[in-house]
């Protein structure tokens, strides 16, 4: 990763912005590749224990946001979880471009527009995101369902807090 940060004479920001964008590619790819698999493997709803008393694999569907935020509202929460999803990878990206964010950040950023982006795929084709990770604590509590994308955009998130409060503020 440290490669990624470094700066070659002459390199355009253009190839610069590519190491990033291509670790938000992989983000995609490697949430859809897991969404494809428990979509085909797992019937709705079905739940498998993999470590028990805390951890399941399950199909759900969510067609809203973050903890099924907004899930019943009717659809039009799709067009505005997409379009803000669009606007915040946008802004982040043209960030990464322009050269203003720190190597953190940038990685940040990666997973953020990365995952942002593998769950409008998602509204996109199939109308909802696909969740499978289930955490639980025995059968008394339980995480709401979450994917790879948005494990993703929760550890660009705390790299942008942690990058804050690396930093001092101007």
């Amino acid at each position: 990763m440290l490669k990624a940060c470094s700066v070659a004479a002459g390199e355009s920001a253009a190839k610069r912005s590519l190491r990033w964008f291509t670790i938000a590619l992989i983000v995609i790819v490697l949430d859809q590749l897991t969404k494809i698999y428990f979509n085909g493997s797992y019937q709705y709803g079905e739940q498998r224990e993999v470590i028990p008393a805390v951890l399941n694999f399950t199909l759900l569907y969510n067609p809203g946001a973050a903890f099924s935020f907004l899930a019943g509202a009717g659809g039009w929460q799709k067009f505005f979880f997409t379009g803000l999803a669009f606007a915040v990878s946008g802004w982040l990206g043209w960030h990464i471009v322009k050269g203003s964010f720190s190597c953190l950040m940038n990685l940040a950023a990666s997973f953020i527009i990365g995952g942002a982006l593998g769950n409008v795929i998602d509204r996109l084709i199939h109308g909802h995101v696909i969740d499978f990770i289930q955490v639980h604590w025995q059968q008394s509590w339980y995480y709401p369902a979450f994917n790879v994308a948005d494990s993703f955009i929760c550890v660009g998130a705390a790299l942008m807090v942690l990058d804050s409060l690396r930093k001092p503020q101007h």
